[in-house]
């Protein structure tokens, strides 16, 4: 199972520019967790801060028992390999077929022979489908099929954290689809913590077990999916509404005096969450299901969450008179 990261007050600024700032959130071990949030809030950053590859100006980021924003350089050179991370644009060396990209960490990292390192990355590579494609260099395929590459590379250590850049950057609806179903799968059969960076609506109302959003240098929100896809915080309504109605403007954020002329947003109707992707027939359910599930039940019963569906009516029945 995968191992659980928690995030506290984190802030990340470049000179004077303030990415985000007091970040704190838990990423349950095993479930998948989407973070949201218009073209230019951080996003990225904030997947480099929780690996390690950039050091925050405050807080924390802890990840069996290490920080990664201040342990030891050594202590945070080890836990990087409970990682796997799928880069934006598969970040493949070009000269290099697939199966050397993929074997890339295995030579790096480890001291396995030859022979355990072609098991694996073939294993990996028949995992996201790309068996027979092994002598292909990077230059000769999709991107369809890049993205899949990085994934199979992040996974040839068997992390139990995976985090994806923007995963459907560049792919068409279909591919994207088949992306999502993928990411499902994989959660399936290795029971991984899997974090997901996009403003992909489709893989964030589908995909995830938990969604988070970042606007204007903070964390909007992040919890279980029932609770952001019937959020009424107006950031989360406008941006899974696809509004142009709302705090987010061209330029990210509007002023004051623009969102005074648009008014206030209606009032969201309640809505059916969509359902979330299964696994393929044939694989194992996800154990991370019936986790987030009892923690929403236990939110429930503290009244910190709203039941999804609307209350019934309480007017007369059919066919009694009033």
């Amino acid at each position: 199972m995968g191992i659980e990261v928690t995030v506290e007050g984190l802030t990340k600024s470049f000179g004077s520019q303030t990415v985000w700032e007091d970040v704190n959130l838990t990423l349950p071990a095993g479930e998948v967790s989407v973070m949201l949030g218009p073209s230019g809030t951080g996003k990225t950053v904030f997947l480099k801060s929780v690996i390690g590859l950039l050091r925050p100006e405050r807080g924390r980021v802890l990840v069996g028992g290490v920080d990664m924003a201040s342990s030891p350089e050594h202590e945070i050179y080890e836990a990087r390999k409970l990682f796997g991370v799928m880069f934006q644009d598969g970040a493949l060396f070009g000269s290099m077929n697939l199966y050397d990209n993929i074997a890339f960490p295995l030579r790096e990292h480890t001291r396995k022979k030859e022979s355990e390192i072609r098991r694996t990355v073939l294993e990996r590579m028949e995992l996201v489908g790309l068996l027979g494609s092994e002598a292909k260099l990077p230059g000769e395929i999709s991107g369809g099929m890049r993205k899949r590459a990085g994934l199979a590379r992040a996974l040839v250590l068997d992390p139990q954290i995976v985090l994806c850049d923007e995963p459907d950057s560049g792919l068409d609806p279909v591919r994207t689809s088949y992306l999502s179903q993928l990411l499902i799968d994989l959660n399936a059969q290795i029971d991984a913590t899997m974090l997901i960076v996009t403003h992909n609506l489709d893989i964030a109302t589908t995909v995830p077990d938990n969604l988070g959003m970042l606007f204007r240098r903070r964390l909007v929100a992040f919890g279980p999916r029932e609770l952001l896809l019937n959020s009424e915080e107006p950031v989360v309504r406008q941006f899974l509404g696809g509004h142009r109605i709302g705090p987010i403007g061209m330029a990210e954020e509007k002023d004051q005096q623009t969102m005074e002329l648009e008014g206030e947003l209606p009032a969201a109707p309640p809505v059916a969450i969509p359902a979330q992707l299964e696994p393929s027939p044939g694989l194992p359910p996800r154990q991370a299901v019936q986790r987030r599930r009892q923690r929403v039940a236990a939110l429930r019963n503290q009244h910190r969450l709203a039941a999804a569906a609307p209350a019934p009516a309480t007017g007369p029945a059919a066919g009694e008179q009033p």
